[in-house]
């Protein structure tokens, strides 16, 4: 097959030669006044991404780890504490939570979206979590470690559903941390303050990953933290730079996890371009599903709650027969790609937690049948058809519905231990 006629799953080469003149200025600039860390570029770039989130604070840092972990740290969460989060990401948000000296623990996620059951999240709090008696802070049964944080996962450029997670936090002293790394300008409808509420500003902390396959992507590495909270801000401050405050000052043990200026001056041409790149994101999801409008007895589509506005950072549909699809669409010329083929509770790292097969069904069974399409905002009309006609051709297997999974109801309040 021609080249001319082979699909990328991701398109990094024209959205650069399209601004290739902008970003080779942020380079010569950089050389020209030798400034390559830190300085006016990065904090200009971190005022500009704190207004787009609608955030009071922005820090950038070296990547989306870094961020999630310093965030973690800032927030408070200590080590030996339980950070709970869903098996259906990527490792980075477990890494975070083990790097800052935590521990992970799991929820399964909702049927429909792939984020964070609140109901799963109710139940775990409820069932095996207890209530210290002296201190009245939450612990996890099994270990009588301290449950101290949660970090929802905004999945695919679809953010979490907040209300019911921000209540159940608040009512046991719970911080939740964003994991907003693939949702650059996702926003969701929060029913609490009857208003649309942007990715990285519902948390006490957030974190973005500039990695370059992003919605926002860097030309190599980046990341950053947003929050509300002025001293948290601070401190993540000092924890990106060695601890200091001050040149040769340290307040506390840091790292070095800044964000290059270089880099931040690449961002800050591409932010321009957001808006629109998510916009064309968004109008080629909705192109896809009447493509496909005929197929959804034997593909599950995605599904963008009401109460979400997506920008469809990936466009992942199920199957039954995934491994097949795969293979037959990449003898067609089109790149396809699977996020994440292992849940996280059965990943060598995490056998000494003690999961096993079935402990959560939802995301086991996503993980078999999940298939990431080519989703980028350069995709054509074209190609989205010849992906269609690809796929269309392609199923052998019926898919099956997509039933939501009932949970009894449980008591608003854990036992004392």
């Amino acid at each position: 097959m021609s080249g001319s006629r082979r699909i990328p799953f991701l398109d990094l080469v024209t959205p650069h030669q399209e601004l290739e003149e902008e970003l080779v200025s942020v380079f010569r600039n950089a050389l020209r006044t030798a400034g390559f860390v830190g300085g006016p570029i990065v904090e200009q770039f971190e005022w500009e991404f704190a207004n787009f989130c609608d955030a009071g604070h922005c820090v950038g840092v070296g990547n989306g780890t870094d961020a999630l972990r310093f965030a973690l740290i800032a927030a408070g969460v200590q080590p030996g504490n339980i950070v709970v989060t869903v098996p259906n990401t990527f490792i980075a948000t477990t890494e975070a939570i083990s790097q800052a000296g935590a521990r992970p623990d799991f929820v399964d996620v909702d049927e429909r979206t792939y984020s964070m059951d609140a109901r799963k999240l109710q139940e775990y709090i409820e069932t095996q979590c207890c209530l210290d008696r002296e201190t009245g802070k939450l612990l996890n049964r099994r270990t009588g470690s301290r449950v101290t944080g949660i970090v929802p996962v905004h999945l695919y450029g679809q953010m979490a559903d907040m209300d019911p997670i921000l209540e159940l936090a608040e009512r046991h002293n719970l911080l939740v941390i964003e994991d907003a790394c693939q949702a650059h300008g996702a926003s969701y409808y929060s029913r609490r303050e009857n208003r649309w509420k942007k990715a990285g500003s519902m948390g006490v902390a957030a974190a973005f990953s500039f990695y370059p396959g992003k919605n926002l992507g860097a030309c190599g590495e980046a990341g950053a933290v947003t929050t509300n909270d002025p001293k948290l801000a601070g401190r993540v401050r000092m924890l990106r730079d060695h601890g200091q405050t001050q040149k040769y000052s340290h307040e506390i043990e840091g790292y070095n996890g800044r964000l290059d200026a270089i880099q931040a001056g690449f961002l800050r041409v591409k932010l321009q371009q957001l808006a629109e790149w998510n916009k064309k994101r968004r109008t080629h999801a909705c192109r896809y599903g009447e493509l496909f409008e005929s197929q959804t007895d034997r593909i599950i589509l995605p599904y963008e709650s009401p109460l979400n506005k997506a920008v469809y950072h990936l466009y992942v549909v199920r199957v039954k027969n995934r491994d097949q699809l795969q293979a037959r669409l990449a003898q067609a010329d089109i790149t396809t790609q699977i996020h994440y083929p292992i849940p996280l509770h059965l990943q060598a790292p995490y056998a000494p937690l003690g999961h096993k097969i079935g402990d959560f069904p939802v995301s086991e069974k996503a993980a078999a049948e999940i298939l990431s399409l080519p989703m980028y905002p350069q995709l054509e009309q074209w190609q989205q058809e010849r992906i269609v006609q690809e796929v269309t051709n392609s199923l052998v297997v019926e898919t099956a519905g997509r039933g939501k999974p009932e949970l009894k109801p449980a008591a608003l309040s854990p036992e004392p231990c």
